[in-house]
């Protein structure tokens, strides 16, 4: 392992001062200090918005609970993921821990209240070196042989910090043993600056009949980075990379693809720009598109509340049923423990900032629950998080309740 890139990595590696919040804490910041780290758009829409899957309430008929503490691994776990298995009140959570081969899985029966050591992707007695960013997917249904139900789990191998490798897992046992599917995309070394050639930060979703896996992508000449997809039909081959934002110049760095579904014909992107908005230099940025796979061309807008403000890094998006006709789209970044919350289809001028008694960290994720079947229910959100980068905690999980 190269020196420099050791120390480039190293947990413990604080800036100057301690570290670093706000919004200017990207993921060039983060890895370098932590650890690797509708305007012009006319949809014609005015269906009522569809109902989210899985059973009512939240886990177990429950209500706002928590934090409580997922697993306590010590130094440098973040980046926290999890999913709901099918029909049931047992959830599955994972999280990046720097130096720790592959990711640990976490499990909980009775709707996130406690949880337990299940498993590791890969298992314990195949993986090896630092693995980053991993993402956890519920199949809605069979697909490629695989049952309805079943758990795929991404995440991006450093190996020997050569290279970057975004590879593709699967669980037909809830998440108790891990088969290797395919690896989706190969970049360089895990560098994040402009001029390598790393990929990253891998988001799965099944569209009609194909698996598409969104991702950060520095291989482009064109581009110091850039976020795109690739798409397939059997889990194992890929296709071609699709763009789905690009900067307008060569040294701006969109980041950090999240993708929910807000309508029968509506998606929405959220990303961290990479580029200059203001004083903002990762300012969360989000596309509207009728189809997932097609958001390249769309108009990139920036995230503001009612008062101006705008949200920066790491934004995770999701939508929930509740809340109105449309449902609420959420969202959560890295500068604020609050969450962003919008119940007009991402028009632009809508979004309201909220409490969240869980508390932030590094790409916070959140996890809607369906309603009791009327939109005027208030909605619950499952939230899991870690800490910040440069900074030690557990990670941590509960439920919210939306305004």
């Amino acid at each position: 392992m190269r020196d420099d890139i050791r120390a480039h990595l190293s947990p413990s590696a604080a800036g100057p001062g301690g570290p670093v919040r706000g919004p200017h804490l990207s993921r060039r910041a983060l890895l370098g200090q932590g650890a690797l780290a509708l305007a012009g758009l006319s949809l014609g829409l005015s269906e009522p918005a569809f109902a989210a899957p899985g059973p009512p309430g939240g886990p177990g008929g429950a209500g706002p609970f928590g934090p409580v503490v997922v697993a306590d691994p010590g130094n440098g776990a973040s980046y926290a993921r999890a999913v709901r298995l099918e029909g049931s009140n047992t959830l599955l959570a994972t999280f990046q821990q720097f130096g720790a081969p592959g990711f640990p899985i976490f499990r909980s029966d009775d709707g996130g209240h406690s949880w337990h050591r299940h498993s590791n992707v890969p298992g314990t007695d195949e993986a090896a070196g630092w693995w980053l960013q991993p993402f956890l997917y519920v199949l809605p249904r069979a697909f490629a042989g695989l049952p309805k139900g079943a758990v795929l789990c991404a995440g991006n191998s450093l190996d020997n910090f050569s290279s970057t490798t975004i590879q593709l897992y699967a669980s037909v046992d809830g998440g108790a043993t891990w088969t290797f599917l395919s690896t989706v995309a190969e970049g360089g070394a895990p560098v994040p600056e402009n001029g390598y050639t790393p990929v990253w930060e891998p988001f799965l979703l099944l569209y009609r009949d194909r698996l598409i896996c969104y991702y950060s992508d520095q291989r482009d000449p064109k581009y110091g980075q850039k976020l795109a997809h690739q798409s397939s039909r059997d889990l194992r081959t890929w296709g071609p990379v699709v763009n789905d934002a690009v900067g307008t110049d060569y040294s701006q760095r969109p980041g950090m693809t999240t993708v929910a579904q807000v309508h029968h014909s509506l998606w929405i992107m959220t990303y961290e720009g990479g580029g200059n908005t203001g004083d903002n230099f990762y300012a969360v940025h989000y596309k509207l598109a009728k189809d997932p796979e097609a958001f390249g061309p769309a108009p990139a807008l920036v995230l503001h509340d009612q008062d101006g403000y705008v949200p920066s890094a790491a934004p995770v998006v999701s939508w929930s049923d509740s809340g109105g006709p449309k449902g609420t789209i959420v969202v959560t970044a890295n500068s604020d423990q609050d969450l962003f919350l919008n119940r007009d289809l991402g028009d632009p001028d809508s979004w309201e900032r909220v409490p969240c008694a869980i508390p932030g960290g590094y790409s916070r994720y959140t996890m809607p629950l369906a309603s009791t079947g009327s939109w005027r229910e208030p909605g619950l959100v499952f939230v899991v998080t870690g800490p910040y980068y440069a900074e030690n905690g557990p990670i941590q999980a509960g439920v919210v309740r939306l305004p």
